[in-house]
């Protein structure tokens, strides 16, 4: 009794949070970071650190793998695999992502664990996919911030991943289990030996993972020989994703200011820039860089913007260290990027994933220098984040189609910095428009 008490206390103080995040809740889930951020809330690199889980997204109702309070299998398996104390809330509103955490903290210190149907307005159970923890150790591996002492580490100290496949919502394929854990097959490497099989589910919640998105993966040894991609079934959405939005909207004849415009590619870059620093163990830029994220969201000025980008881009560009991590890894040169149907950063990278973090660098001072232009958009080649958001199939499909390729026959733990390194954004999966619209996805 004691020792529950004293968890209570510890989960009371500072709840350790994980976030459940479903495709097309981008805005609701900036919103969160943004409060966990100020908040001084720690985020949880896996279930069994949690004592509070967010789910974050509108409630879609019944439907595929949902339930009557609109909640999908692979939250419920998430839900099962925290220990108490626990409590879990859903912030569906932005604007009340404050109420719901408060009320989450509420939940901890009555002891609501215990209530799994218990609703209100802002905050729900929900549940999960149990995913990998045992391999998360060097999910937070220090980074040193990167100071410029040519220090070094290994790739295999940010995988951020975890092997373990039992109870994954997607992880029964062609899986054994002992105990929980998935086992391993035989079978002939790229070299003709005979080696372990061993099939590794990533996804959909992982801390700095694109949201809705599944990697199923096949291993011998540490290298990945065969990757399928699998995003998680979404209701579709009539409402453009958060990050193409100012796009969407001027392609449908609003009027929408060039600063806009630049202020949300800023923000959407620096987004990116988040998740790439995290998994690549760089915990401090990371949430620098989120803040200033945050600043451009909240309209910072350019001039405030500008200063608050410049020594973060001078910063990541000098880093040795970065460097040595991430070049190499994911290339993906200009031509076979166009082949792919890739319009966005990565086709204008022409490289690997250190090619693809100068772009977004280059853009962030960019579009922070022209946040505060009042000329109205340019709608001649509608360009999000992601690419071009005016063409039959969203951008984020080409990289997302672009990724097996990317990660057979890489270092399993390179995989997470190969696909931070796109990033893509399965909110434009979900987005279907009214007909007739000009950027109708087919």
């Amino acid at each position: 009794m004691e020792l529950r008490r004293a968890l209570v206390r510890a989960a009371v103080s500072r709840p350790g949070v994980l976030l459940a995040v479903y495709p097309g809740a981008t805005r609701q889930r900036v919103a969160v970071e943004a409060e966990l951020a100020r908040r001084g809330w720690p985020c949880a690199s896996g279930p069994a650190e949690t004592d509070l889980l967010v789910i974050v997204g509108d409630r879609g109702g019944e439907g595929e793998g949902r339930d009557e309070g609109g909640e999908s299998d692979w939250v419920a398996g998430l839900w099962q695999g925290i220990p108490a104390p626990k409590a879990r809330v859903w912030v569906s509103d932005p604007e009340r992502a404050d109420d719901a955490l408060e009320g989450g903290l509420a939940d901890l210190k009555r002891g609501e664990h215990e209530n799994h149907h218990a609703h209100d307005e802002h905050h729900e159970h929900h549940e999960h996919h149990e995913h990998h923890e045992h391999h998360e150790h060097h999910e937070h591996h220090e980074h040193h911030e990167h100071q410029q002492d040519g220090g070094t580490a290994p790739h295999s100290d940010h995988s951020g991943h975890d092997m373990h496949g039992g109870h994954h919502g997607h992880a029964g394929h062609d899986m054994g289990l002992v105990e929980g854990l998935p086992m391993a097959d035989r079978a002939d490497d790229r070299d003709g030996l005979r080696l372990d099989v061993l099939h590794v589910p990533l996804g959909p919640v992982l801390a700095d993972w694109p949201a809705g998105l599944i990697l199923h993966l096949t291993l011998q040894g540490d290298i990945v020989q065969e990757v399928t991609v699998e995003p998680v079934a979404t209701p579709p959405s009539p409402s453009p994703p958060f990050w193409d939005e100012p796009w969407l909207r001027a392609a449908s004849g609003e009027h929408i200011s060039r600063g806009d415009a630049a202020r949300r590619l800023c923000a959407a870059h620096l987004d990116s820039l988040g998740r790439f620093f995290a998994v690549a163990g760089w915990d401090d830029m990371a949430a620098r860089i989120r803040h200033v994220r945050d600043r451009a969201l909240a309209g910072a000025t350019a001039a405030e913007l500008t200063s608050l980008v410049s020594p973060l881009i001078r910063r990541a560009e000098r880093s040795r260290t970065l460097r040595w991590l991430t070049t190499g890894l994911g290339m993906l040169t200009a031509e076979q990027a166009h082949q792919r149907g890739v319009t966005g950063p990565a086709l204008v990278a022409d490289g690997d994933a250190y090619s693809r973090m100068l772009v977004w660098l280059e853009a962030v001072g960019r579009s922070a220098a022209a946040s505060d232009v009042t000329e109205a958009l340019d709608t001649a080649e509608v360009v999000g984040p992601r690419g071009r958001v005016d063409m039959p199939v969203p951008p984020s499909k080409a990289l997302l189609d672009s990724l097996p390729r990317l990660l057979e026959g890489t270092e399993f733990a390179c995989a997470r910095i190969i696909v931070a390194s796109l990033d893509p954004d399965l909110d434009e999966l979900t987005h279907v428009p009214a007909p007739g619209t000009v950027h109708s996805h087919g």
